[in-house]
């Protein structure tokens, strides 16, 4: 902690620290980390908001061993104390975050309340220990108010708190340190959150044999689109192409089959008869199409840019029923089944569903604060009482499987949040379904995804695009080897 410190503000040397211990564990690394700063050669003032009679027997060794470095440990009681607060605040060069660790839960009491609203008010770099104080390392839920930080060390691993919810915010730079954690409880049934690394997704892609053609690297079919909606048809179709399938046909309702065989050149469009020329998916006829094209297919995606007619809606959940091939529901796909959930537990496979947050609320009946407040456990709960794989999109993409194993992506940007981004997502998804594992495929996708992403962002920053990030997806696949 006090190397990261130091590493903030350019070095420790004659520096000044303000550092706030709590009176738990936390507060104790806190101590620990202002007796190294100070041996650094900065200087350090020390603000203790717990009792010392409570202190755990680590944490009093560590405030004890300050003591005896003649460091002054000033309390929060009388108007004077909270005025040398805001002096040392002033002149100093940053702050390190140990009030509160990761046993936090609802309110706050109002003096912590207070003590946070004078750090985040200073505006100085803020290295918070663990977790920024005030946010629920379970949740990332913010029930009070929250340390903003600048960095944030975690100790041992990542905390669930760090990338979702207001937590993601508050947290800052994660960085991670391995304190010796026994690799025997890292490796418990308990443990069923993982990070989506670029190890991880190496090890998931196979390498592409020299023998291979185009059918057996993936025939997908992608039923999207609508009047008015034909770039997000156009969107997905292309990003199941630049993930590496072999053949990508696009089933469109036959009113806008022109321009979708117009605008796309390596996809093959076909027209799907929309009764009465409506230009959305519907009728007897469309869906018996529909599924025959399925027959020669190894996955379907279904959903971007479908519309929400009554007729599509009921069109979705008849197909969804009766294709017998890995399938793949983004966007209107998902909220064709809001209300009809158990039609969804009763699909004939594990179907993988690609919701942002509000979709997801929408589908659960609950609002987006409500699933905020605890996505990963809604998450859990929903995919396993339902069957599905939940690809969720949020601060941090997670990808939560029926049996609650959860996985939390290492990329992507706020840069990604414009129109289109989620049709390239679940084209990716869908086209890499031949080509590996199916049950794998999200995990690879949501990968290959963020990072093209990111490489967009290097280029573009805030104004990237999704056909930014889908021309990007090869490069991104490639670093996989």
């Amino acid at each position: 902690t006090a190397e990261e410190a130091a590493a903030m503000t350019g070095g420790a040397a004659e520096k000044v620290f303000v550092v706030f211990a709590g009176g738990g564990n936390n507060g104790g690394d806190a101590f620990a980390a202002a007796r190294h700063l100070m041996n650094m050669g900065a200087r350090v003032k020390l603000f203790f908001t717990g009792a010392e009679e409570r202190l755990s027997e680590a944490a009093h060794a560590m405030h004890d061993a300050l003591r005896a470095m003649g460091v002054e440990i000033r309390p929060l009681a009388s108007d004077r104390d909270w005025d040398r607060l805001r002096v040392s605040l002033r002149f100093s060069d940053a702050v390190v975050d140990g009030i509160l660790g990761t046993g936090v839960k609802g309110e706050l009491r109002k003096p912590v309340v207070r003590l946070i609203e004078e750090i985040n008010a200073a505006g100085k770099p803020v290295m918070a220990i663990d977790i920024p104080s005030g946010v629920e390392a379970d949740t990332g839920r913010v029930s009070s108010l929250a340390v903003r930080a600048d960095r944030t060390l975690a100790l041992g691993l990542p905390k669930v708190g760090h990338l979702l919810g207001a937590g993601a915010n508050a947290s800052g730079q994660l960085l991670v340190d391995d304190i010796g954690i026994p690799h025997a409880l890292l490796e418990g049934e308990e443990m069923r959150s993982s990070l989506i690394t670029r190890e991880a997704a190496a090890k998931l892609l196979p390498t592409r044999a020299r023998d291979v053609h185009k059918g057996s690297c993936g025939r997908i079919l992608v039923l999207a689109g609508s009047i008015g909606m034909t770039g997000a048809a156009a969107l997905a179709a292309e990003a199941a192409l630049r993930i590496g399938a072999g053949l990508v046909t696009l089933a469109v309702p036959e009113l806008i089959y022109p321009v979708l065989a117009a605008k796309l050149t390596e996809v093959m469009v076909v027209a799907i008869p929309d009764e009465g020329g409506s230009g959305y998916f519907g009728g007897k006829k469309a869906l018996k199409e529909a599924l025959t094209l399925t027959e020669r297919m190894d996955a379907v995606l279904i959903g971007p840019g479908l519309g929400r007619l009554p007729g599509t809606e009921e069109f979705v959940r008849l197909f969804a029923a009766d294709v017998k091939v890995p399938l793949v529901m983004d966007a209107d796909a998902i909220y064709a089944f809001r209300g009809h959930l158990d039609a969804l537990r009763e699909l004939p496979q594990v179907p993988i569903l690609t919701p942002h947050l509000g979709e997801f609320a929408a589908l659960l009946d609950m609002t987006t604060d409500e699933v905020e407040d605890d996505l990963l456990g809604v998450a859990r709960e929903a995919a396993r009482v339902h069957q599905a794989v939940f690809v969720i999109k949020s601060a941090c993409t997670i990808v939560v499987y029926p049996d609650g194993d959860a996985f939390f992506t290492t990329c992507g940007n706020a840069g990604m949040a414009t129109a289109g981004m989620g049709d390239v997502l679940a084209g990716t998804i869908a086209g890499l379904m031949r080509q590996m594992e199916s049950g794998m495929t999200p995990l690879v996708g949501v990968y290959a995804h963020g990072r093209a992403g990111d490489l967009a962002f290097e280029r573009s920053g805030n104004g990237l695009l999704a056909g930014d990030v889908l021309r990007l997806l090869p490069e991104a696949l490639r670093e996989l080897g």
